[in-house]
């Protein structure tokens, strides 16, 4: 039997992905201990250059604005609102997510992957990494305003 690079590549994610969540589900205290080098602000508003928490204002439409030109060139091929497609559906995000985790996941997939509890659980369940789109802060900052607007639910602070 041959197996393609990508064939190759698919199993080698979904074992690993596998062991994974054998290890969260199974020895509550390795868990504990694996993500024990991350702050409490770290577990809650993830890795990356966001090191405070984000303050949300009144609705910034002009910036959300912005946002939108920046998600549908940037994030649009992977993510939709109201629908799981390549990633996640992020019509809701700001309701289960702090401004600060969106913005460090959106400035910093690589490592939130690598390191942060939720953000390797979504790397398992999709078995897709996010792609660094190489946005600056206020591009991101743009999209988290964008990412308001759609949101039905009050954010999480």
């Amino acid at each position: 039997m041959h197996l393609t690079a990508r064939a190759l590549l698919t199993l080698a994610l979904a074992l690993a992905a596998c062991g994974e969540r054998e290890k969260d589900h199974g020895e509550g205290k390795e868990a504990r201990e694996e993500h024990s080098e991350l702050s409490a602000f770290e577990l809650e508003n993830g890795i990356g250059p966001v090191k405070e928490k984000i303050e949300l204002g009144a609705l910034d439409q002009a910036l959300a604005d912005k946002g939108k030109a920046v998600f549908e060139v940037k994030c649009s091929m992977c993510h939709k609102m109201d629908t799981l497609y390549i990633g996640p559906a992020l019509g809701e995000v700001t309701g289960r997510r702090t401004p600060a985790y969106i913005m460090n996941m959106i400035l910093n997939p690589q490592e939130m992957v690598e390191r942060h509890p939720v953000a390797k659980q979504l790397l398992a369940e999709r078995m897709t990494f996010m792609a660094n789109q190489n946005l600056t802060r206020e591009e991101a900052r743009a999209v988290l305003e964008y990412l308001r607007t759609q949101a039905k639910s009050p954010p999480k602070p």
